[in-house]
């Protein structure tokens, strides 16, 4: 039996692997006909080796800007590879929350694609890795793409 999408939910950071599971995601789409929501949240704090923090007004408005050049891009490419049924989100939150509950509801998600986690074993001990949680927690199917070869 051959599994069919119609709406995908990919998250969007930036990192290598993101990027990498954003491209399979568009893969996925296009045999399925099926719609990219590319998420990224931005969370009120981060995480530093002393503990969580608040952003700053000013390096939230600069992640913001960033963010936006990155989604800007990325849309550009799936319009350059002929795929058009992209919808870019950047939104303010709780990653683990809107991943894996609020935005699948919102949007009726039927698979979430991820990229591996990128955080050593010591990061991911104190702030876990989203992917893992998406994995253990997601009303729907979940793809976690590896590393690009």
């Amino acid at each position: 039996m051959e599994q069919e999408y119609s709406n995908i939910l990919v998250g969007i950071d930036g990192s290598p692997q993101a990027n990498y599971a954003y491209e399979c995601a568009i893969e996925i789409a296009r045999r399925n006909h099926a719609k990219i929501y590319a998420v990224t949240i931005l969370q009120n704090s981060t995480y530093d080796l002393v503990g969580f923090g608040q952003v700053s007004e000013s390096a939230n408005e600069h992640l913001i800007q960033e963010f936006t050049r990155l989604h800007a891009e990325i849309i550009d490419w799936a319009h350059g590879i002929d795929f058009h049924d992209v919808e870019s989100k950047i939104i303010h939150g709780n990653t683990r929350e809107l991943m894996t509950h609020l935005l699948p509801e919102k949007y009726s998600i039927d698979l979430i694609v991820v990229g591996q986690s990128g955080l050593n074993g010591f990061e991911r001990f104190f702030i876990g890795s989203i992917a893992d949680y998406i994995i253990r927690k997601a009303p729907c199917d979940v793809m976690v793409i590896g590393p690009q070869k």
